[in-house]
């Protein structure tokens, strides 16, 4: 089958200045294309030329990069209107058996629903209104736009805290859900796990990566804990202020960073960990979750990323508010179990899974 992806943003920028990278390879939607790609479909791309790669790349499938208009009010790095999309879709709808939108608070899904309703599903993600202007642009979106525009367009949640908020104003939210996913091929898995926890994360105040370490201090401080170590995988502006924490915590020894990693780097010693890390106070569904469970690896979080109910419910880890020491001692005794409970789980993470999903919904159109 022959897709169009319409997926402006392909990474989170914290600010306005979107961060040049050099490879999007590592990212959820050109995951999702490989696997649309290794089903046999032919994926075309359409994505924001703010994120295009600062070096040049080959893929197996087309993107097509189109340029912001008005960068100043539609902003690229969150609500982005691009320039030509309509003009796009009115040509070239015919050309594809269906088009997958990201969110239904988009630009660009508007534009699908305008020209090229009869083949559009919206796979969506935000579980709750946008802060932006005190939510007047999000709640008028949903209640307006989205109810009038987008009626009786299939809409795929990504999970269930997503489904319940959108029921609330659309009246086609499919039963299934389609998580993010990833190429299995390159993600190690292992039964085997080092003495070490792992945080895979920008370095930035909301992941409250300063309270991980304090846990980690309190179980390193245990009998058990004196033989792990705490390996920081990741990059931002609390970096110093972190490292100076685990100075005075006298730490230097146990507690590693090892800055922004290229995944051929990461993924061995994320598949090698006892658990993944993880504290955030804002996240939809996080792709290092993802990426964790693949491994084989359990993940010690709180409730806040929509990750956590699978996790919960399918016993992948451990998902509590405050989390702290005692929980790495609970993940450490009780490894070999979270572990073969990723395993058995990692099947249904997988790129070629979830494009077979898309694909089921597709042919319905």
């Amino acid at each position: 089958m022959k897709i169009l992806i319409l997926n402006p943003i392909l990474y989170t920028a914290e600010t306005d200045r979107i961060p040049r990278v050099s490879s999007i390879k590592d990212t959820m939607i050109y995951s999702l294309c490989i696997g649309f790609v290794k089903n046999g479909d032919e994926p075309t791309l359409i994505a924001a030329e703010n994120y295009r790669p600062d070096q040049e790349e080959e893929y197996p499938f087309r993107i097509i990069w189109m340029s912001c208009s008005l960068p100043a009010v539609w902003k690229p790095r969150c609500f982005p209107l691009l320039k030509g999309l309509g003009r796009y879709l009115r040509k070239h709808q015919h050309e594809y058996d269906y088009v997958v939108s990201s969110e239904v608070f988009s630009m660009l899904t508007l534009s699908g629903s305008l020209w090229a309703r009869k083949k559009m599903i919206i796979w969506h993600e935000l579980g709750a209104h946008n802060n932006l202007m005190r939510k007047v642009p999000s709640l008028f979106w949903y209640n307006i736009v989205a109810r009038i525009m987008m009626r009786n367009i299939p809409i795929i949640p990504r999970s269930d805290r997503a489904a319940e908020f959108i029921g609330k104003y659309c009246n086609n939210v499919l039963s299934m859900r389609i998580d993010h996913g990833v190429d299995l091929e390159k993600i190690n898995c292992s039964r085997q796990k080092g003495n070490y926890f792992v945080v895979l994360s920008q370095l930035i105040e909301r992941k409250h990566i300063d309270q991980i370490i304090d846990h980690f201090a309190a179980f390193y401080h245990t009998e058990e804990g004196k033989s792990f170590q705490l390996k920081i995988i990741g990059d931002g502006v609390m970096r110093e202020a972190l490292e100076r924490q685990v100075e005075g915590l006298g730490l230097e020894a146990s507690v590693q960073f090892l800055g922004r990693q290229t995944h051929e780097i990461l993924m061995p010693v994320l598949s090698m960990a006892k658990a993944l890390l993880v504290n955030t106070s804002k996240d939809n569904s996080m792709v290092s979750i993802v990426e964790s469970i693949a491994a084989g690896t359990p993940v010690i979080t709180t409730s806040v990323p929509f990750n956590s109910v699978y996790i919960k419910n399918e016993k992948l880890g451990i998902v509590k508010d405050k989390w702290g020491y005692k929980e790495l001692m609970e993940v450490s005794a009780k490894n070999s179990e979270y572990v073969e409970n990723c395993i058995k789980y990692r099947k249904r993470l997988s790129n070629e899974y979830l494009a077979a999903q898309f694909d089921l919904i597709g042919r319905t159109l």
